[in-house]
């Protein structure tokens, strides 16, 4: 009698192949460029947006410092999911949450339901921050700040196109398709980069944010190293948002020295291709020198630019200066302490949202004070604004490095 063939194992559930990493850096940079793009999508707009609601210009300026608030309370909700949560599901469905009110946001008809709209938006636009701490736990430890700036890449690309390209959408077409077009790529963006993340290799378990946010402050406080970290870059953003967020009001200005179109104060946000440029080269510097010296490096170079932005209210060569040189230090700054915030701790994706929390909350708090500072005192209140920030930040994390 024959013998009886054993029954086949059922086949393995099939996986699917993770891609190479030089297509994902790509996907994942690219998708932080598209929508980092829309938390300063309104800058180079405000000029367009007053004069279609029939105010002045510094009316709708605080719509800019609601971006950034809305980022921040965006990161304290859902950025510290990625550490337990499945990150292919979050990206497209705040993609999706994203795209629609930024759609939403190009019909408008006044600053405050503008505002909304645009807090909602910026909330869901914190796909990066899920992207950034799965890139670096991927990365081989001596190359983790390579790949880092290449993902801080994306970020500054991004603005750099929203306002360069928003600048000049918006003057051939009007602000509001400029908004209905950053939808539609945020949400073809979102769909691709779903698609292509690769598996997620720990657990994926339920997920409570409020919980998730309680957590932070004790992190952050049994942590010096992410605590200076946190509070350098605060320094920096801070410093960087006071002086790039009112830019738009000097250059476009009718009774100043410039007064610009919207077109042409857009093209300044070609300056920020420096930050383009210098993330990958701090990335390799982090890895070559450590992270503390390219820190020390980033506010050596915003120290400089301060003194150029002063004396660019009236000369246009200082400003064109000033921006570069703030712009290489920002980014070095940039990646450097998000590197040293990533390794703080055990929980990279908590350790990351604490750490641009405190970034845009310094961004949001220095734009909310430099618009009306550019209205009651000029340029030179804006500079003084910014300078003070860059102390705070520098002194505080000294203080905090002391502790360790």
């Amino acid at each position: 009698m024959p013998t009886a063939t054993p029954a086949a194992a059922p086949a393995p559930a099939p996986h699917r192949a993770a891609p190479r990493t030089g297509l994902l850096l790509t996907v994942i940079s690219v998708c932080t460029a598209i929508t980092a793009a829309n938390i300063y999508l309104a800058t180079p707009l405000l000029g367009l947006i007053a004069d279609d609601f029939g105010v002045p210009t510094s009316s709708v300026g605080w719509v800019a410092s609601v971006a950034q608030l809305g980022y921040a309370v965006g990161l304290l909700l859902f950025a510290p999911l990625g550490d337990t949560a499945d990150r292919r599901r979050l990206v497209w469905v705040l993609s999706a949450v994203a795209a629609v009110a930024v759609a939403a946001a190009g019909f408008m008809q006044g600053a405050p339901a503008l505002a909304a709209a645009v807090l909602v938006a910026c909330a869901a636009t914190v796909v990066p921050q899920l992207l950034v701490p799965l890139v670096a736990e991927r990365a081989p430890a001596e190359r983790r700040g390579r790949h880092v700036g290449a993902v801080v890449t994306g970020l500054f690309a991004g603005s750099v196109a929203a306002r360069v390209l928003g600048g000049l959408a918006g003057q051939a077409y009007g602000w509001r398709p400029v908004f209905f077009g950053a939808a539609v790529l945020t949400l073809a963006i979102g769909v691709l980069t779903a698609a292509v993340l690769p598996p997620e290799t720990r657990p994926v378990r339920p997920s409570h944010p409020l919980k998730a946010i309680a957590g932070l402050p004790g992190m952050v406080a049994s942590s010096p190293a992410l605590r200076a970290a946190c509070l350098r870059q605060a320094g920096l953003f801070g410093t960087w948002s006071a002086l790039w967020t009112t830019l738009v009001l000097l250059l476009t200005d009718e009774d100043g020295a410039y007064a610009m179109s919207t077109a042409t104060a857009g093209l300044f946000g070609l300056f920020g291709l420096a930050s383009a440029v210098a993330s990958p080269a701090a990335g390799a510097l982090i890895d070559r020198f450590g992270a503390h010296r390219v820190v020390a490096a980033g506010y050596t170079a915003a120290a400089v630019s301060l003194p150029l932005f002063w004396l660019g209210g009236h000369r246009l060569w200082a400003l064109c200066a000033g921006a570069v040189v703030l712009h290489l230090g920002f980014t070095a700054g940039q990646v450097a302490n998000q590197t040293l915030a990533l390794g703080a701790t055990r929980t990279p994706s908590a350790a990351n949202t604490a750490y641009v929390v405190c970034s845009f909350a310094s961004g949001a708090l220095t734009s909310a004070l430099a618009g009306p500072a550019f209205g009651q005192w000029g340029w030179n209140g804006v500079c003084a604004i910014a300078a003070l920030c860059a102390v705070i930040g520098w002194l505080g994390g000294a203080l905090v490095a002391r502790e360790r």
